[in-house]
């Protein structure tokens, strides 16, 4: 009865409003002075899957559907930079998981320097604005969990060696020096190893990233932190109770730490109803034997039959620009963004945003709100290109500093 209750809520107010030819129109012109900076994207973990990691046999420059990234879909999208993610298993630990994130790396610098035309690896925010000037995309690259480090801060600089800008501290599973928001708890927040990967992450310039992990561990996180923290993909609690998304308190606490909450374009974590469905979805594909992480017609042939009996909820972007809204009032507009988590997100994503083509449409519900230009382009990526000079600011200044030599044996 609740779940039905809140399908009929979701579809009386997600009902999409057709963009005014006039305001399609002003977000053009927005997103062409401001481009998005996206801040997450699962596209490398999507070749390793789907095409046995052959880069070059995947080409970006023609549509790659049922992938949700190409090179012109994200030009449709005004895309001007994008934060690749290098993701491993959160089961994948030790030496292996530092294996993987290298080969995960690799696989994002192939397909940069596959496409030069149209895509330019990019470190900084200086190196964002001039390969957006040139009319590039700019590539940056994450770590998506603190496992990767194998416990050591010398492969934490190691990535930095390689262009990572920022790290995730946990993914699903919760580590010995930090929480999961999906896993029970070691560290109850930071441990002492947990606080020097902090420190020298704020030393070298590399981005903390609070999306996956607990609330304990964000306070914890944002109590030490010298520099603006980022949530590469997470989206607002008080509207959608889900772990990953963040509380109101929180929002506050990384607005007035100087940081960024990228929201998820994920429709579990932007859709009540939408998150009650899946889980009932989920439910029958055990019973059935079947996945439930499969959408749409290349679903197995039970959940189609299933899907038909019980229509999905409706996600829009009146549904995300709800998440925007609300952490531009809790944080401050200047302090959040888009993660669109696209190709981590099993091919799902709100009605005509299921690929990396669909941030305009956002763009225009926000118009349609009422968003100035200049509130629009802060969201687009002036905001998280405020977070990237700060965290540059932080680490020169504490660029006398030596290396940090902490080791954290128990997660080895």
């Amino acid at each position: 009865m609740i779940t039905a209750l809140l399908l009929i809520a979701t579809q009386a107010s997600a009902v999409p409003v057709a963009p005014d030819p006039r305001i399609a129109a002003r977000v053009g012109r927005v997103l062409r002075k401001n481009p998005v900076i996206d801040g997450h994207n699962d596209l490398a973990w999507e070749i390793r899957d789907v095409h046995g990691a052959k880069v070059e046999s995947l080409d970006l420059a023609t549509d790659t559907r049922p992938l949700q990234t190409d090179i012109p879909r994200l030009r449709k999208g005004r895309v001007g930079a994008q934060f690749w993610s290098v993701w491993v298993p959160a089961d994948m630990t030790g030496p292996r998981a530092v294996e993987m994130t290298l080969e995960q790396i690799d696989i994002v610098r192939r397909f940069v320097a596959a496409n030069p035309a149209a895509l330019e690896r990019a470190t900084s925010a200086a190196d964002i604005r001039r390969i957006e000037k040139a009319g590039r995309i700019a590539s940056l690259i994450g770590v998506e969990g603190g496992h990767q480090i194998d416990g050591r801060l010398s492969v934490l600089r190691q990535y930095r060696a390689l262009g990572v800008g920022y790290m995730t501290l946990t993914h699903g599973k919760s580590l010995n020096w930090a929480d999961s928001s999906t896993d029970a708890p070691w560290a109850n927040g930071l441990n002492d190893f947990g606080r020097a990967v902090i420190a020298e992450m704020n030393r070298i310039g590399m981005i903390v990233d609070v999306s996956h992990v607990s609330d304990a561990t964000m306070r914890a996180v944002l109590a030490v932190a010298r520099a603006p923290v980022m949530a590469s993909h997470s989206s607002a609690r008080a509207l959608t109770d889900a772990p990953r998304d963040i509380p109101d308190d929180l929002l506050a606490a990384i607005g007035a730490n100087g940081g960024i909450v990228m929201v998820n374009f994920y429709p579990a974590f932007v859709s009540t109803a939408w998150r009650a469905w899946d889980a009932d979805r989920t439910a029958f594909a055990k019973t059935a034997g079947v996945p439930a992480n499969v959408y749409g017609a290349r679903s197995p042939a039970p959940l189609v039959a299933w899907d038909r009996d019980h229509p999905e909820p409706r996600v829009t972007a009146a549904t995300v620009a709800d998440h925007v809204e609300h952490i531009a009032r809790v944080a401050g507009r200047d302090h959040v963004g888009l993660g669109g988590d696209y190709d981590g997100i099993n091919g799902t994503g709100p009605e005509g945003m299921t690929g990396v083509d669909g941030y305009p449409l956002l763009f225009a519900e926000l118009a349609r709100r009422g968003w100035s230009d200049a509130d629009m382009a802060r969201l687009a990526g002036g905001n998280m290109l405020r977070v990237m000079d700060a965290t540059d600011a932080v680490a020169r200044s504490l660029s006398a500093l030596p290396p940090g030599d902490a080791i954290d044996i128990a997660s080895r």
